[in-house]
């Protein structure tokens, strides 16, 4: 019999806490092996009304079944399975297991009265909203179209339908994170999201550290890895087919020595016990082909590289999307059974296949989503006897760490590393991309805006509340709200309110905003107005006035003075700079001209400059500009001196 251990426990709990108190849809984060299926188990188990449980792919309809039919048998629950591929369509039961493109296709089957949907793998749904689907839509945002049909069929005969979420990647890259709030009070998009909050989450690292998952041992790879450098990713941090296979073509004998290590690694020795399951993921189905040459051949295996049929059982195996679906059956049962040792593949076996004995992840094909990446380890993370560890080895230079993936978004470039970054407003600490020095100090961050979230004041709630077009007429949904500080802004010129570096419109005054494209191109036009791509700067003194110099690349110059001892002057230089001291992590208020230049160091770089020729000022052998505008914290289409 199954018993739910403390965390699964917990995240029920949470669960049933959430939806008394409001309808907003939730998620729940669990790495990969911790038992999701369990936790959707007992969810539908203490469910008093009809409840529905969606996923992708008919692998996990069965499993999550399974679990449940073995899990609340005792209770005496009936439950069924929905699903074409399975060959079942039953509705009448409590609780229905259903692939949502079965459902999707049929209904009218499901014009009832659900009070919960379940999702698993629920990083894949983008929205909960009707919207149009267009041929640039990629094959996973139809996926989210799917779901979000089926909820509002639902929702149309129970406006006060719950809807919760489970994944162990709750950010896709290109579209963001995939709720709004945080349990532990911090905020991850302050954009529409599919999910309102995370209502529960369980770092990989607590699931390692108390025996619930294998230790992954990363290990460099001894041979030469591939370089994928030069190639461009999509938004989703995929890549080019055609290019992947152009770049390997120039490097034939580096997949074969890496072969040769990856047998080398799964053979054992008198220091490591021989490894039963290896998984190789690889970048195309040509490269995939390759691979399976070289392990046949290395096994004395005769035949070319192929896809194996369900009767060709040997010590090595390769699934693509064309597999079809009974050889694939066959080939994941016999490597599941260890009468296959090799199973390599192409972006199908990262969710939704579960093989305990897998103890060798093998990645020779590049990504820049942390999620994805995040599945492909998790396949040897399972627990199984005799399995001390999981060795993880990636060939494909992807430098994504598995224990941090919170961060969310791709690394900007290999100096970076993760640093906290204290809230100067509400002292919340974020976690985003940086630089350090050698001494671990925060040079450089990348974050826009403070994660935090605060609570409000109850007799506020309750005005709120009360308000006509509140979000929620529960007071409880209104309790929070997130930290409006922005470590990167764009100022707004009527108001100096600071918004987020991509607004249109002011939050505060709202009025437009002038697109920075649009400043630099007028400026760009006109003979009077010099703009350069400030690449550095330096303070100095010069008769009693703060002096700055702006530098291009070219080492072409502007100059810029204030004078700190006018009040005015003062507060110009303090909305302009001191505001961004720091990366507005330490936001000062200066002083004097001795306090800038002891500082000088703290201050930020604009990434242009515009200035405009003085008419009152001439000189026989220059022009002299006046600095009109500087622009901070740019994103646009032109280059800045850091993009070289």
């Amino acid at each position: 019999m199954y018993k739910l251990r403390q965390y699964q426990s917990e995240a029920v709990e949470s669960t049933v806490k959430h939806f008394r108190r409001t309808n907003e849809p939730a998620v729940i984060v669990l790495p990969t092996g911790a038992g999701k299926s369990l936790v959707i188990a007992e969810i539908a188990r203490i469910a008093r009304r009809k409840i529905l449980v969606l996923t992708h792919v008919k692998e996990l309809v069965e499993q999550n079944h399974q679990k449940f039919h073995d899990y609340a048998e005792q209770a005496g629950i009936k439950s069924g399975v929905f699903s074409a591929g399975l060959n079942r369509k039953e509705t009448k039961h409590q609780v229905t297991f259903a692939s949502v493109q079965s459902v999707v296709r049929n209904l009218e089957q499901f014009a009832h009265e659900y009070s919960l949907v379940v999702i698993d793998e629920c990083h894949r749904v983008s929205h909960f909203e009707e919207q149009s689907k267009t041929n640039a839509e990629s094959a996973s945002e139809k996926s989210g179209n799917q779901y979000s049909q089926i909820v509002s069929q639902l929702k149309s005969y129970n406006p006060e339908l719950k809807i919760l979420g489970l994944t162990a990647t709750p950010f896709r890259l290109g579209l963001g994170w995939i709720y709004q709030h945080h349990y532990h009070g911090f905020v991850r998009s302050s954009q529409a999201t599919p999910f309102k909050k995370c209502i529960y989450e369980l770092p990989l690292s607590y699931m390692i550290k108390n025996g619930f998952l294998t230790p992954p041992k990363l290990i460099d790879a001894a041979v030469e890895q591939y370089d994928f450098s030069a190639l461009q990713s999509n938004k989703f941090g995929e890549f080019d087919d055609a290019e992947v296979n152009e770049l390997l073509g120039k490097y034939p004998r580096v997949t074969e020595g890496i072969v040769e290590q990856i047998q080398m690694l799964a053979a054992g020795n008198e220091n490591e016990l021989e490894r039963k399951g290896v998984m190789i993921f690889a970048a195309t189905v040509k490269h995939a082909k390759e691979i399976v040459g070289y392990l046949e051949s290395k096994n004395e295996t005769a035949g070319p590289a192929k896809e194996q049929s369900a009767d060709d059982v040997s010590k090595v195996a390769l699934i693509t999307a064309k597999t079809k679906n009974d050889e694939r059956a066959q080939l994941i049962n016999d490597f599941k059974a260890q009468k296959i040792k090799y199973l390599v593949n192409v972006s199908v076996l990262t969710t939704g296949f579960d093989a305990p004995h897998v103890d060798l992840i093998a990645i020779l094909r590049p990504t820049q989503s942390v999620s994805l990446y995040q599945q492909i380890v998790g396949r040897g993370l399972r627990l199984a006897e005799g399995k001390q560890d999981c060795l993880v080895i990636d060939y494909a230079g992807n430098g994504i760490n598995i224990f941090h993936p919170e961060v969310g978004e791709k690394k900007p470039d290999s100096r970076s590393e993760l640093v906290q970054v204290f809230c100067p407003s509400c002292g919340f600490a974020n976690t985003f991309w940086g630089i350090t020095d050698n001494d671990g100090k925060v040079l450089e961050h990348y974050g826009r805006a403070c994660q935090g979230i605060l609570e409000m004041p109850e007799d506020e709630v309750l005005d709120n509340s009360m308000l006509e077009g509140s979000m929620s007429a529960n007071p409880q949904d209104n309790e929070v709200m997130p930290c409006d500080y922005r470590f990167r802004f764009k100022e707004c010129p009527t108001c100096n309110a600071q918004n987020d570096i991509a607004a249109r419109e002011c939050h505060d005054c709202k009025n437009q905003l002038v697109d920075p494209d649009e400043k630099l191109k007028e400026a760009l036009k006109l003979s009077n107005r010099m703009v350069i791509r400030c690449s550095g700067m330096t303070f100095s003194e010069h008769n009693g006035a703060l002096k700055i110099v702006y530098y291009d690349e070219d080492a072409t110059e502007l100059k810029e003075f204030f004078d700190l001892s006018s009040e005015k002057q003062r507060t110009v230089f303090n909305l302009q700079f001191g505001r961004r001291f720091r990366n507005s992590s330490e936001p000062r208020n200066f002083l004097s001209l001795n306090e800038v230049l002891k500082e000088s160091q703290g201050f930020i770089i604009p990434d242009f400059v515009i200035a405009k020729k003085d008419p009152k000022r001439k000189s026989k052998t220059h022009i002299v500009w006046q600095v009109q505008e500087k622009i901070f914290d740019y994103k646009g289409k032109y280059r800045t001196a850091n993009e070289l």
